[in-house]
């Protein structure tokens, strides 16, 4: 298809919105910038059907009808195709780079309606005969699509289900997962996003989102400038080392980052045109997948140290290059010891998130806020045993020390005292000091060496009892009936995902601790009945921060994540927890409120940022959590005039 060698169309103010790449230059005019309403002046046809212009651009002399180049979200979730600038009763038009109509409009997701076109689109559009002469609603597409998923009995089969209907219509994908988001939230994230990444290369049909290998060294700016949006404002990347529990996928762990930016759209409302997927492919040490024959990455061993380093650091530098100081990095799924180097390297000078530490951390501490409304005490009354001390439990354990400092005005050296870990060698204690990962040392406390976790558990008396180990079935009938006999109220946290690797079922939980655990896993697990009574299991989902966490950093202009802002987004959260949901057992409100949960999180780091003298975007608007809620992507069909 002719690609248009200028901006591209705009029509009456507020009407359509343009996403092709300016020169340097021009990106330095563009505040100022004014483009006239233009008008094509012929149509013709290209070979593949679609509608050119032969002469775009068609000045208009009135004065008014002259508009800026701007996006009325002010710094907001930025609005690339004109949406929102149109009223909903308004028509806009679907041109991107180039003009999209006939058979090429029903093939592009942005666009498709697929049979929802009406009758005076089919016919402004070239689409007479390309569609069944039906025009359905798209509430009905909903229902037909809901129902056709829950024809599949196998979770994997609805996965590649749900991904081709992204590939095929993005509206509807984002609109079927936002109204059935409890049902297909397991189907599009964890727990079936691990078996997809596990079986990528056979299922892998179309490509989604940048992989940028060895071979692209030296040429990432380049490969940046390949993706067809140029506003992006999240970028999820990951290394494919350590993939949920599932350890080195290599390159199939793009499942991951496509997965993290879908919920990012669905609950947090970024528009997924402002959303980047990336694999960076160094090779993986997984011989299964070298020798397997759908293996769609480099087959070789994994590159590291210097090879390794300066392939990421060529990354964030053409990142900020192309896309400025605020976008936002999410590192996802990296191994422990490129995690918190990568995260400790880059905090300082980009816009960056680790989901797998302070993520997980920020939703587990949010977890522990509410139950302590049911168990009582302050979190400094609390002892703290972890089972885990990679990235996630030593996230949670920092999270968690952060937030008694700031309870009690202690050190937050005082405050470790209460949280102790245990790893695969045992109880972290002082005399392993010099053996220990630099993460590691900070909880080694004093106390005699300790091999097994039951001993652990009637050594320290934890009250939260909290797994993050990747391994399945380690909270034995035996440790959970200790922390039963040390407490009234256990809580146990089994967060490893996906459920296979769950350190203990709900139904075990309830079942060892005669229904007094208050228990809540990484991946969701089904009501349990015991002794006549049905108990709700939580599920402590990462989902529910980044998606809020990522909306108010990206709406407050925010240029870096300061530790306030994960305890801002932990209390956001415990607070939208009911005493109805209390009632049930759960210590997280249900997921069906989730794009209001997100804006209300989105709200509080927006105003801790602000208050850090961290946010750009100026002024600060009066009413945060209902700016966030006006910034949020909608997937409601448009018309097209």
């Amino acid at each position: 298809m002719m690609s248009l060698n200028r901006s591209c169309f705009l029509g009456k103010p507020g009407i359509a919105g343009s996403s092709s790449p300016f020169s340097q230059s021009q990106k330095r005019r563009s505040a100022s910038l004014k483009v006239v309403a233009v008008v094509p002046k012929v149509r013709t046809s290209d070979r593949n059907g679609s509608v050119v212009m032969e002469n775009p651009l068609q000045e208009v002399k009135a004065e008014s009808e002259v508009v800026e180049l701007k996006s009325t979200v002010h710094g907001g979730v930025q609005d690339v195709y004109g949406e929102d600038t149109a009223t909903e009763d308004q028509l806009v038009t679907p041109w991107s780079v180039s003009v999209a109509s006939g058979y090429t409009l029903i093939r592009s997701p942005h666009h498709n309606k697929g049979l929802a076109f009406t009758e005076k689109e089919r016919d402004a559009h070239y689409l007479r005969g390309l569609l069944p002469p039906v025009v359905i609603s798209q509430e009905l597409q909903v229902k037909k699509m809901i129902n056709s998923i829950r024809q599949y009995q196998v979770p994997l089969q609805k996965y590649i289900a749900m991904m081709d209907l992204q590939g095929r219509n993005e509206k509807l994908f984002y609109k079927l997962l936002i109204e059935h988001v409890e049902e297909l939230l397991p189907v599009v994230y964890t727990p079936t996003v691990g078996e997809a990444c596990q079986k990528y290369g056979s299922i892998f049909t179309q490509p989604q989102g940048l992989f940028i290998s060895l071979k692209e060294k030296g040429k990432i700016l380049e490969v940046l400038r390949n993706w067809p949006e140029k506003n992006i404002q999240v970028i999820v990347v990951t290394d494919g080392e350590r993939i949920l529990g599932l350890g080195d996928l290599g390159c199939h762990g793009m499942g991951i980052p496509v997965g993290k930016l879908a919920l990012y759209t669905a609950l947090g409302g970024v528009r997924p045109s402002a959303c980047l997927p990336v694999t960076i492919d160094v090779g993986t040490n997984n011989e299964k997948l070298l020798n397997d024959e759908f293996y769609i990455g480099l087959r070789q061993k994994r590159a590291t140290g210097q090879e390794y380093a300066e392939l990421l650091q060529e990354f964030m530098t053409a990142v900020k290059q192309n896309y400025g100081e605020k976008v936002l990095v999410q590192f996802e799924d990296f191994a422990n010891h490129n995690a918190f180097e990568l995260l400790a390297k880059y905090a300082s000078t980009h816009l960056v998130f680790n989901d797998d530490i302070q993520g997980t951390a920020s939703v587990v501490l949010a977890g522990l806020l509410a139950a302590l409304k049911l168990v009582k005490g302050s979190l400094s009354e609390h002892r703290f045993l972890f089972l885990g001390a990679g990235e996630a439990g030593t996230g949670i354990a920092e999270l968690i020390a952060l937030e008694v400092s700031k309870q009690t005005n202690t050190p937050v050296e005082e405050a470790r005292k209460n949280i102790w870990l245990v790893d695969s060698k045992g109880l972290i204690v002082s005399s392993r000091l010099d053996s220990l990962q630099h993460f590691k040392k900070p909880w080694a406390h004093e106390h005699e060496p300790v091999r097994e976790l039951v001993n652990a558990v009637k050594s320290i008396k934890p009250t939260v009892l909290i797994g993050t180990s990747g391994v399945g079935r380690t909270f034995t009938k035996e440790v959970v009936e200790a922390m039963a006999s040390l407490n009234e109220r256990p809580i146990i946290l089994a967060l490893s995902n996906p459920t296979s690797q769950s350190e203990c079922t709900a139904e075990e939980a309830y079942t060892w601790t005669e229904g007094r655990a208050m228990y809540c896993s990484g991946s969701p697990f089904p009501p349990v009945e015991y002794n006549g009574k049905v108990y709700y299991p939580g599920q402590s989902n990462n989902a529910y921060i980044f998606p809020g966490f990522g909306l108010g950093l990206i709406m407050s202009g925010t240029i870096r994540v300061h530790d306030d802002m994960l305890l801002a987004a932990s209390e956001a959260l415990a607070s939208m927890v009911t005493q109805e949901d209390f009632d049930k057992g759960l210590i997280y409100p249900p997921f069906t409120n989730i794009r209001k949960i997100s804006a209300h999180i989105a709200a509080k780091v927006a105003a801790k940022s602000y208050e850090l003298g961290l946010a750009t975007r100026l002024p600060e608007p009066r009413d945060l959590e209902r700016y966030a809620e006006s910034c949020m992507y909608s997937p409601s069909y448009r018309s097209f005039r």
